[in-house]
């Protein structure tokens, strides 16, 4: 047995259960998104389904906005999190409660941190009545909507604060592997610190910071309880839109529901391969 062989039959057992599982559910999935369910008297397979979601204003406008939540949590979450693994990869008094801060975060449920959004800074929230009891609002109502608002400002900001200390530790993990030198160089050539920062440090932690970014935009796209608490009713996000549809009354809708889903699938395969193309070591070329 090579030792390249013996990792992949120790891991056999679990990738066999697990990938059967994952890819019977997937398949099933696409086979009835193409209207083939003999129960419900479907029994010819065909694009309708997706047709009919794809002339939805309804789908687009849940696509479009599952698509903000996604970007705009990942960008300010990325942001943060290169901000948050520079700083604590400084020396300073209260290093280490920051970085137990961090970490502590990490085991908090999303549930609960939207929760807490909500008691916080819904309109009904804790920070609309300090508002009216400082006299910025005349009644707790007029705090500016920043739950089940349109722009699911909400939404983002739980995404925001739960998902900046896994970018922040991955980062954190590739500032340590950086080797002095590089830096060292740079700065015994006349570059300031900005150029540093800019030049060197930047690119090499590029390939970690698009992995963890893929991989947060992927959660963020296609997690459904977070928009489920904190989001508008309409338009909803999509992977919300889809329960909705698999969850309805009527199982004639259930085909588009399955559509929906395949199309979270597609986009969560396309960030997947980003993410495995920059984290995955690359074979040295001869």
């Amino acid at each position: 047995m090579s030792r390249r062989t013996r990792p992949l039959l120790l891991l056999a057992p679990a990738l066999v259960l697990l990938g059967g599982l994952f890819f019977a559910g997937l398949g099933l999935g696409l086979v009835r998104s193409f209207r083939y369910m003999p129960a419900l008297g479907l029994d010819t397979p065909d694009l309708a389904a997706y047709a009919a979601i794809l002339q939805s204003g309804t789908f687009l406008a849940s696509l479009g906005l599952s698509l903000w939540i996604a970007a705009a949590s990942t960008v300010l979450a990325s942001i943060l999190a290169l901000g948050t693994a520079l700083l604590l990869r400084e020396t300073f008094p209260g290093r280490a409660l920051i970085g137990f801060l961090v970490q502590l975060n990490l085991t908090i449920p999303h549930v609960v941190g939207a929760i807490g959004i909500l008691y916080l800074v819904s309109q009904s929230g804790s920070f609309a009545r300090l508002a009216f009891a400082a006299g910025l609002v005349a009644v707790p109502s007029d705090f500016p909507p920043l739950t089940h608002d349109p722009l699911a400002i909400g939404i983002i900001l739980t995404y925001v604060w739960k998902e900046l200390p896994f970018i922040a530790l991955i980062l954190l993990a590739n500032l340590q592997a950086i080797p002095p030198g590089h830096e060292a160089a740079a700065r015994s050539l006349g570059a300031g610190r900005w150029q540093v920062l800019r030049h060197v440090t930047l690119p090499l932690l590029m390939p970690g910071l698009v992995a963890a970014s893929s991989l947060v935009f992927a959660f963020a796209f296609g997690a459904y309880e977070i928009p489920l608490l904190l989001g508008a009713h309409a338009p909803e996000a999509l992977p919300v839109a889809t329960w909705r549809g698999f969850t309805a009354v009527d199982l004639m809708h259930r085909p588009e529901a399955y559509a929906m889903a395949m199309i979270v699938a597609l986009v969560s395969a396309v960030l997947l391969a980003l993410y495995a193309s920059f984290a995955l070591p690359r074979r040295a070329r001869p």
